[in-house]
């Protein structure tokens, strides 16, 4: 088939506009699929990170945005003495939204000098010498970096809190690139405010083969008698149950996907058709010459196909730059769920291309291999 190459492009060249209406229609169609991929992607991610399941995450009882959980600080001792468990961290949490959004911002008040050993952080720009003597210093995300073109030594602020940016770190968790951790003591005193001696949450790191819906009961068992009730949840269970509708969203979103792909089925079969059409003589004309029903049902596929995957492929390419590069995410209630540009998600971007080609040119193709002779070259 390689010979018919040149054949075949010169005929989609010849209706050059309702080709390229055609690829940037396939283009636009595969790029939101591989966003809603890439979200669903990201939601997975989080689901079965195994830090998920081996980090325990002591809340206030019936509380849900970070905003309304106080948590006494002396609670730390309570906890790290429970058997199981290896290091409690105090975290102070702010955000600038507890509803869903597109460009929320996450801080974490970690003590200073347990930020490098509790997370596994490659820094990019800055130093950690730098966060831990500056009280307003952040280390940031490089998600967060790239949505807010931050720089070191820039002063970066979301509602009441300013900080400036020491570090730039990323981490395997893509995640974690979106949050910008600060001091503890320094969220606690923020805008005025004395939240010295609360927390928002415990982060409790577990020993090896400690079971951790159990050691939560334990803990919350062991902290019964304080004056705030706790609800301790596995990592995974706990922002999961913090995502709550937006996860159902994002499941929803699965039929916005099915749709692109309808669209690329309908678009590259219509093109497809109005060429078979366009060409009746044509392909009779080539049967004279001896090419079987078969040879031009192939290139009546071969059309089809290739319509399809230079479109698919234009619009997975720009979606995965822009996946990238964007650092977008999507959170809610102070849990984000960043967009994967993984390489699974746009292999199935170009699987999709390939095969709603092939089937778009399936009819298309029967109907040219059927063409008969004399009453096609009779036609006008």
């Amino acid at each position: 088939m390689h010979r018919f190459i040149p054949y075949i492009l010169k005929t989609l060249w010849r209706h050059r506009v309702r080709t390229l209406l055609t690829v940037s229609g396939c283009a636009v169609a595969l790029f939101v699929f591989c966003f809603v991929a890439a979200v669903q992607e990201g939601l997975e991610d989080l689901r079965r990170r195994e830090e998920g399941q081996r980090l325990l995450v002591v809340f206030q009882a019936n509380k849900f945005c970070p905003a309304t959980s106080h948590l006494p600080q002396d609670y730390e001792p309570t906890i790290a003495r429970v058997p199981g468990v290896r290091e409690v961290v105090p975290m102070q949490v702010f955000t600038n939204n507890c509803r869903a959004s597109l460009d929320v911002v996450v801080f974490y008040g970690v003590p200073a000098e347990k930020l490098r050993s509790v997370r596994a952080f490659t820094l990019l720009r800055g130093g950690w010498d730098d966060f831990q003597q500056h009280q307003d210093a952040a280390a940031v995300g490089r998600a967060v970096a790239a949505r807010r073109r931050l720089n070191i030594g820039d002063r970066f602020s979301i509602g009441e809190i300013t900080v400036t940016v020491a570090a730039i770190y990323a981490c395997h968790n893509r995640v974690e690139e979106n949050y910008v951790y600060t001091h503890l003591d320094f969220l606690q005193r923020r805008n005025r405010q004395s939240l010295v001696g609360t927390v928002t949450q415990f982060e409790v790191q577990l020993e090896d083969g400690a079971g951790g819906e159990f050691l939560g009961r334990e803990i919350d068992e062991a902290l019964r008698d304080g004056p705030v009730r706790t609800d301790t949840r596995p990592k995974g269970v706990f922002q999961t149950r913090s995502l709550g509708d937006l996860t159902d969203l994002i499941n929803l979103a699965h039929y916005l996907g099915l749709a692109s792909i309808g669209m690329v089925l309908a678009l590259v079969a219509t093109t497809t058709f109005m060429a078979v059409q366009d060409r009746v003589r044509e392909h009779a004309v080539l049967q004279t010459l001896g090419f079987s029903g078969l040879r031009i049902f192939a290139l009546v596929m071969s059309e089809s196909v290739l319509l399809s995957l230079v479109g698919g492929a234009l619009g997975v390419g720009f979606a995965m730059a822009v996946l990238r590069w964007g650092g977008l995410a999507i959170g809610a209630e102070a849990v984000t769920i960043a967009f994967t540009p993984s390489a699974d998600v746009a292999a199935m971007g170009l699987a999709v291309a390939l095969g709603t080609g092939v089937v778009a040119g399936f009819a298309p193709g029967w109907q040219a291999a059927g063409t008969e002779i004399v009453p096609a070259l009779r036609s006008a």
